[in-house]
C-alpha cells in the first residue's frame, strides 16, 4: 500500500539556526519531502510544509513539552500537536488540580494553538486522522507497559 503519510524512525525539527527538537513522534506528507533541502541526506526538517502531526510524551522536563515546545511548534506553524501525560506530571495548569492523566491536542489556529484536553474515560479524537478515536485510557495503558 502506498501511504501519503509516514513516521520516520528519527528527525530533528530546526525551528530556528539556534532552536531544534526531536519530537518522540513525527507524522510527515510524503509528497512534501522533496521541498525539504536537507531531507535527502539528513533527517532534518527546516519548515512546516511537510509536518501533519507532532507528538511528545510528557517527561520529568514536562516544561518543555507544556510551555516551550508548544509556543515554538505554534510559531514553526505545525497544524496538530499532541502532549501525553500519561503519568500526570505536569503542572496543575496545564493537567489540573488534582493532577490528572491527560492528552492534550493543540490545533493551529493562527500563530496560536486552540487546546483541548482529554482524560480517563474519554475518547481521544485526531484532528489530522478523523476516523481515529481511541479510548484516553487505553493510551494510558499502553505508556504504563
Amino acid at each position: 500500500m502506498n501511504w501519503r503519510y509516514f513516521i520516520p524512525h528519527r528527525c530533528l525539527v530546526r525551528i530556528s539556526d539556534n532552536t531544534a527538537f526531536r519530537p518522540d513522534l513525527i507524522v510527515l506528507d510524503k509528497t512534501q519531502l522533496v521541498r525539504e533541502s536537507l531531507w535527502k541526506h539528513q533527517p532534518i526538517i527546516t519548515s512546516n510544509i511537510a509536518i501533519k502531526l507532532i507528538v511528545e510524551v510528557v517527561s520529568t522536563n514536562w516544561q518543555n513539552d507544556y510551555a516551550r515546545k508548544v509556543e515554538d511548534y505554534a510559531l514553526f506553524g505545525v497544524p496538530e500537536y499532541w502532549i501525553v501525560d500519561y503519568l500526570g506530571l505536569g503542572g496543575r495548569e496545564y493537567i489540573g488540580d488534582p493532577k490528572q492523566l491527560t492528552i492534550t491536542r493543540c490545533q493551529l489556529s493562527g500563530d496560536v494553538y486552540e487546546k483541548r484536553r482529554f482524560r480517563q474515560n474519554e475518547t481521544f479524537a485526531a484532528l489530522i486522522f478523523p476516523d481515529l478515536q481511541i479510548p484516553a485510557d487505553a493510551i494510558f495503558a499502553a505508556g504504563q507497559l
